[in-house]
């Protein structure tokens, strides 16, 4: 519908140029006796053409070349709202289009051609991941499976340190362990890695060397042993979600290949740099911030904006079009500096979008679950599967605008029940696809013939609603926004079961049973694609 009027839009802009200088967007009103689109259009024009917005409304449908077959009535609301009532034959014929579509119902090729890199979780190999580590990681890759249900090629990309402080912590804290297996009295420091894994770690070399490591220095295999462990773990547990990266970028190879050299010699020519107390500073006052700040410290360690910037830099340069940057809200005073710094190098700092996401509290029983990562009784990404499994944790951490805080319902999310929302659209799903098996052996059929004969009120607010699944997923993928696919797919089971309520299948004349057949089986589709975006499954049986 959208589309349609889209295109009817754009026709008349020759006759009305002055439609092409604003951007006509289309809602649905909140009332449906207001139609099934609405446009704020004359509204947006009046200052500029100095004319009563019911006046444009007017001039604009007076050179709209509408069919009276797709819309059967436009009318003036209000202050100048243009409200568009589209034909049921017309709303119906949408079911042609998504049996045709099938899996790619919903798809769009606006950004065909354009290549886009998702940077998440990007968490250094020190221990496992978290919950908090589960939101990124979810939501993440559900931005990548949207940027490529609007055309884009989606490179998903992992970055990481394995050098540093702690990672020689990490090491340390391995040696520690394995010296106390050995029974020597070693005091363990409490900023180190207190968790389990780092005992298990500890064994797995006990075992394998026996006492042969106790001079073995902390960045070799003590170190090296716990990264190759934590990150195969790290790379199971995303797997458990159906999150696999294609790139993993280790900032020590900035280092290695010279980039941050580089990028320092070039601060320095674009005189962006300057010398002071023994560090470098970066002249972030010019542009644009409220101060200048070191780069490069005075014992010569380079703080994170450096190798940050040197990062985005070489993004850049493999030619993406589009950057997306998922960070805990502990980025959220930082990232700006990055981009400064991008933008100084002559790139369009446009083309990179940070996305913040804000922390996840733990809820079992009403009662808030207290982590502290440094005592290390936190509860670890697996666990959260375990506990409610991939579907649940994969929607849970999708169906909340990320830069709202986050309580992750244990209860709520291993109920079996309509309560649970991943039930609820899982239960939709299956519940079409036993009545489509039902309707097998009532010798009915889906069938597109008589479209025309769904008419009545809950056929068409389904009907409207499958209709608006296609800009949903646009609108979601341009704005970065999952959790509204989660908010579109409830809203779409619910019109489903009140239409399965008042409109009876089986017990009416053939023509239309096998039209309502077909609406079944055209939601049972938007379903599962709506669902499949999220990377949740979508069971035939439950």
């Amino acid at each position: 519908m959208k589309n349609y009027l889209l295109s009817l839009f754009n026709d008349t802009s020759a006759a009305l140029p002055y439609l092409n200088e604003i951007d006509i967007l289309f809602d649905v009103p909140k009332q449906d006796s207001h139609g099934d689109l609405s446009t704020n259009a004359a509204m947006m024009l009046t200052k500029k053409l100095h004319k009563n917005p019911r006046q444009i409304a007017e001039e604009i449908i007076s050179n709209l070349k509408t069919d009276d077959s797709v819309i059967y009535k436009i009318e003036i609301a209000g202050p100048g709202f243009i409200n568009f009532f589209f034909t049921p034959a017309f709303i119906a014929q949408i079911i042609k289009n998504i049996f045709a579509e099938d899996k790619d119902f919903g798809k769009s090729k606006l950004f065909e051609g354009k290549k886009a890199n998702v940077e998440f979780v990007s968490a250094n190999p020190t221990g496992p991941l978290t919950v908090g580590h589960g939101r990124n990681a979810v939501v993440g890759d559900t931005v990548a499976n949207l940027l490529e249900w609007v055309g884009y090629e989606v490179d998903r990309e992992y970055y990481f340190n394995n050098a540093g402080r702690q990672m020689r912590v990490l090491g340390d804290s391995v040696k520690q362990r394995y010296l106390q297996l050995l029974g020597q009295d070693v005091e363990f420091p409490a900023d180190y890695y207190q968790g389990e894994y780092i005992k298990e770690i500890a064994q797995q070399l006990l075992d394998e060397h026996g006492n042969k490591l106790v001079d073995e220095p902390v960045e070799g295999l003590f170190k090296q042993r716990a990264e190759s462990i934590i990150f195969n773990d790290i790379k199971e547990s995303l797997a458990r979600l159906s999150i696999k990266h294609k790139i993993f970028f280790n900032e020590n190879s900035l280092y290695e290949d010279g980039k941050i050299d580089e990028l320092l010699k070039l601060f320095k020519q674009k005189e962006l740099s300057y010398e002071k107390d023994g560090a470098v500073w970066m002249k972030f006052l010019e542009l644009g911030s409220e101060q200048d700040k070191v780069i490069v410290k005075s014992s010569g360690e380079p703080t994170y904006r450096l190798p940050d910037i040197a990062y985005h830099r070489e993004k850049l340069e493999r030619g993406y079009d589009l950057l997306v940057d998922l960070f805990g809200s502990d980025h959220i005073s930082t990232y700006p500096d990055v981009l400064a710094g991008v933008k100084a190098l002559g790139f369009d700092p446009e083309k990179i979008k940070v996305l913040i996401h804000q922390f996840v509290t733990i809820l079992d029983q009403g009662e808030v679950v207290k982590m502290s990562t440094r005592k290390a009784n936190f509860i670890t990404l697996d666990q959260l599967v375990d506990e409610a499994g991939a579907d649940v944790v994969r929607y849970f951490f999708n169906m909340r605008n990320i830069n709202t805080h986050m309580n992750f319902d244990l209860s709520l999310a291993k109920k079996q029940s309509d309560e649970n929302p991943v039930f609820y659209l899982q239960y939709a799903h299956a519940r079409i696809c036993s009545i489509l098996k039902m309707i097998e052996k009532e010798e009915l059929k889906s069938s597109t013939e008589n479209l025309h004969l769904l008419t009545c009120d809950e056929e068409q607010q389904l009907l409207r609603k499958i209709h608006l699944f296609k800009a949903e997923v646009l609108y979601s993928a341009q704005n970065f926004e999952t959790h509204r696919i989660c908010f579109y797919l409830e809203e779409l089971a619910a019109s489903f079961h009140k239409f399965y309520t008042f409109c009876r299948i089986l017990g009416t004349e053939k023509p239309l049973a096998e039209a309502r057949v077909a609406l079944a089986s055209a939601t049972k589709i938007v379903l599962r694609n709506g669902l499949s975006i999220l990377g949740v499954t979508a069971p035939e049986r439950m």
